[in-house]
């Protein structure tokens, strides 16, 4: 795996198409599950909306298809976060965005924090465990190395916007 891929090169192509591939995956789950941005746990991509997040997506593409290796890490995040979407997305959907973000606030305020927290962190930590495993069993650069980051990166951000959905929400 080349460090740097010039622009319209086989190895660019390839990284951008997978790159364009992964975000649009990304934001296709995330339209599917909150249309109008309610439930989007990222504020700077609610801040931006759909069409100046569109922009910078595009632009997040083209720039990081130079570097194949950090294109293949994004591509990874990008994929487990439009998963996770996916997996309640039908959810969000049936109650809509006002609706499922008060019955999660309910379902939080019935819970103790501990019990959000070990929930939040036995995702976390499997997932960067494994991803982990990945990173430390593979050589530098390689397409493994590449996964097993993005999985380390996409636990850490579950993490991060787990809690901070609890923090928005006053830590109930």
């Amino acid at each position: 795996m080349e460090d740097f891929a010039p622009f319209g090169s086989r190895d660019y192509l390839i990284t951008f198409g997978l790159l364009v591939f992964a975000r649009g995956m990304d934001f296709l789950s995330t339209w599917f599950a909150t249309p109008n941005l309610e439930l989007e746990a990222n504020p700077i991509a609610k801040r931006l909306g759909w069409k100046w997040g569109s922009v910078f997506n595009l632009l997040l593409c083209i720039a990081v298809a130079h570097w194949p290796l950090a294109g293949l890490i994004v591509v990874t995040t990008s994929l487990l976060v439009a998963a996770r979407n996916f997996k309640s997305a039908w959810l969000m959907r049936a109650f809509g965005e006002a609706d499922y973000s008060a019955l999660v606030g309910e379902a939080m305020s019935r819970t103790s924090r501990r019990a959000y927290f070990v929930s939040v962190l036995g995702e976390t930590l499997l997932t960067g465990l494994v991803g982990g495993a990945v990173v430390m069993s593979s050589e530098w650069p390689s397409v493994p190395l590449a996964v097993g980051i993005g999985m380390v990166a996409y636990a850490g951000a579950v993490g991060f916007y787990s809690l901070l959905a609890v923090w928005r929400m006053g830590g109930r």
